[in-house]
């Protein structure tokens, strides 16, 4: 169905049988902010990077710039304790200055555009987007061949994506965000692109207690059966996270043996749960492994 509950033809993601010849895109979007999509997506590059493929990554963000800053502290890191973090190629894309909300939308195209040309050698590019719907938002979804809105398991959050009734109990329309989204897809349909699989990240809050959790998840399987997303396990809320970024981590770059080079984090074993949470949120995303001697040209992409 459509957004407004009408009945159409299904579409599903389907693998790449053939080599593409350009990089699959992981956008990472909604309208929200705090929702992680920056920890998200440092998290994913550096899972990619250390699956062996070449990542280029793009902040559509830039004027708050968490996703560059966190780039950027990575690369400080790395330059400070002589140790080989793998690095993406980051290209940050500012909004525009130009008056007319034509003129924007030319430019910010063209800067967009310029930014994925950089980065077309690349088997993947990530992008990090506004967490509000902005012209340079709603551009970078057009390219996206993988869509993930991280959603904190919270009934004001899930309003992002649906209008609830006042018992919370069912959905009464889709809203702005997701009607966005069916725009890009209907974009891409007219333009014979491949599908967006679109990817519901679903975070856990552990201050909701599990009645909540429960008829969040209910509601969260009517918008995707009418919607037409996947959903996929999270992240809970973890102070770790926020302890990585001053130094550019990721929980996939720490290990209990790697005591060979002092990272500046000690190793707990919560890390051990928050990191299967990044290796489980990977696996949903089923992007397969490239072959050792595969061109890079060959990916695998499973439903």
């Amino acid at each position: 169905m459509d957004p407004q509950g009408h009945r159409v033809a299904s579409v599903r993601f389907q693998p790449a049988g053939q080599p593409t010849g350009r990089p699959h895109v992981i956008v990472l979007g909604n309208e929200k902010g705090g929702s992680g999509k920056s920890t998200t997506a440092m998290h994913l590059v550096v899972a990619l990077l250390q699956d062996g493929y070449e990542v280029g990554s793009i902040d559509c963000d830039a004027r708050q710039g968490s996703f560059t800053r966190y780039v950027e502290n990575r690369k400080a890191t790395a330059a400070e304790l002589l140790v080989p973090l793998p690095q993406s190629q980051h290209v940050p894309v500012q909004r525009s200055a130009a008056d007319s909300a034509a003129e924007a939308g030319a430019d910010e195209a063209q800067r967009l555009g310029a930014a994925m040309e950089a980065l077309k050698h690349c088997d993947f590019i990530v992008i990090d987007t506004p967490g509000s719907d902005t012209s340079l938002s709603r551009l970078a979804h057009t390219h996206a061949d993988t869509l993930i809105t991280p959603l904190n398991d919270s009934f004001l959050d899930l309003d992002l994506l649906g209008r609830i009734d006042h018992d919370g109990a069912r959905i009464l329309k889709p809203s702005v965000y997701s009607e966005m989204v069916w725009e890009q897809r209907k974009l891409r349909a007219i333009r014979r692109g491949p599908p967006i699989d679109w990817i519901v990240m679903r975070n856990r809050l552990s201050s909701l207690d599990a009645k909540n959790k429960r008829d969040i998840g209910k509601l969260l399987e009517q918008l995707s059966r009418r919607l037409g997303f996947r959903l996929a396990p999270g992240f809970t809320e973890r102070v770790i996270f926020r302890e990585l970024f001053p130094r550019g981590l990721t929980l996939l770059d720490l290990s209990r043996k790697e005591h060979k080079v002092d990272l500046g984090v000690t190793w707990r074993m919560s890390h051990v749960a928050a990191r299967q949470e990044v290796r489980d949120l990977v696996g949903a995303l089923a992007l397969a492994p490239r072959p050792s001697g595969a061109p890079k040209e060959v990916l695998s992409l499973a439903p």
